[in-house]
């Protein structure tokens, strides 16, 4: 068996190994580590011994063997293992939330009010999908002992508050979305950047279209879908036959997927009727302000403009800052985008984002301060995490001399 097998076994068993093993024992790094112990023998041994007919059972009783193996060199064995009997999930467990897809319901497991919402998001990203921290903190724009930090401080809120890990009522979801779809968005965002793991993207789709059918009235659901699939129907024309970023302007339209893009629409409008405003919503609609426009230069950006301004208002972000920079420089020229890109880079809050030099050389480009415009790609260069993004970057160095 190839390491792709076992890895797309990782995809669709992780979260429920680790799930299993967190009710079990109570003690997350606990559960990880013997969920990875399992995968890794899994790996040594199915390529000799052939695949199991159920793997997910498999890994499940390995890495719960391995949990209880440690568990009774530790001190006190018989308490322990009482608590863990006690504890343990029978093959038959409840499901109080009536939700229909085991992926969705651990996301709303792990989605605990009690965590402030970006411990809620990581943690759920860590434990059930299998993002590393690199790739958590990258989502977050902050380092990555930052972001290790506040998953131990979620872990160890979590054991010393007794918070239990199980499936929550179905009268509770209501309170848990907005961190389910927080981790849904930054799911998709991780497959659909330059590290373009596109079984993340067509996961996110795939939950958020049940979470949709489960939840029609929720308008930010409904947003939320219909961006990840305007963004989606661009998929294939963001890179060439190469590998290489093909930007926006330059992409070829007619390879856009029109059924996402219609089905997005439709999703937008009804989401819109409801007249209940949201972040997914706003980025929803310039989203589809880019997908409405046959040519690139029939984009209203005066629109997407004042979108972004509207986001503003939901999301107190730079990242959303820099966007709406970009929209006004195409809407009124580079110099207006440019006061706006230097304006941000003087409060230091994009320090590490490579986007943020990157957007400032383009403009400076358009503005043909071609010196200052290489200065600014190279420091993008330096930042840039994917191989596409950095060959692109340095083929504008390359261009301005």
């Amino acid at each position: 068996m190839s390491q792709d097998a076992v890895a797309e076994v990782f995809r669709d068993e992780w979260g429920h190994v680790v799930a299993t093993l967190i009710r079990m024992t109570g003690d997350w790094d606990l559960a990880e580590e013997c969920a990875q112990d399992a995968f890794a023998t899994a790996l040594e041994r199915w390529p000799s011994e052939g695949v199991p007919r159920r793997p997910g059972a498999w890994l499940t009783t390995t890495a719960r063997n391995r949990a209880l193996d440690r568990l009774r060199r530790k001190a006190n064995e018989a308490v322990k293992l009482r608590e863990v009997a006690v504890v343990a999930p029978g093959p038959e467990e409840d499901d109080p939330s009536g939700v229909p897809d085991d992926r969705l319901r651990l996301i709303f497991t792990c989605c605990h009010p009690a965590l402030a919402l970006e411990a809620q998001v990581a943690l759920t990203l860590r434990t059930l999908v299998g993002l590393t921290t690199v790739e958590i903190a990258r989502a977050f724009l902050v380092p990555e002992a930052t972001m290790a930090q506040r998953l131990v401080r979620a872990k160890r809120k979590i054991r010393n508050a007794g918070i239990p890990y199980r499936v929550p009522p179905a009268h509770v979801l209501p309170d848990r979305v907005q961190g389910v779809l927080a981790t849904l968005y930054l799911l998709f965002n991780e497959g659909y950047s330059g590290q373009a793991r596109h079984e993340l993207c067509a996961e996110a789709i795939r939950v958020t279209r049940v979470l949709a059918h489960l939840m029609p009235d929720e308008p930010e659901v409904l947003g939320l879908l219909a961006l990840l699939l305007l963004h989606d129907a661009r998929r294939a024309t963001r890179t060439d036959a190469a590998g290489d970023l093909v930007v926006l302007a330059e992409q070829d339209r007619t390879r856009w997927d029109r059924g996402e893009v219609d089905e997005g629409l439709a999703l937008l409008d009804a989401a819109m009727r409801r007249r209940e405003p949201g972040p997914y919503q706003v980025q929803a609609a310039i989203a589809a302000c880019h997908a409405s426009a046959v040519q690139a230069d029939d984009t209203d950006w005066d629109q997407i403009a004042a979108l972004y301004g509207s986001l503003t208002r939901f999301v107190r972000s730079p990242v959303v800052e820099l966007n709406r920079a970009v929209a006004v420089a195409m809407a009124q020229g580079p110099a207006a985008g440019l006061e706006l890109v230097e304006a941000l880079a003087d409060t230091g809050q994009l320090t590490d984002y490579h986007l943020l030099p990157a957007t400032r050389a383009d403009l400076l480009r358009r503005l043909d301060r071609r010196a200052e415009a290489a200065t600014a790609y190279r420091e993008a260069l330096a930042l840039a995490t994917s191989d596409a993004e950095r060959r692109f970057l340095s083929r504008r160095v390359e261009e301005m001399g």
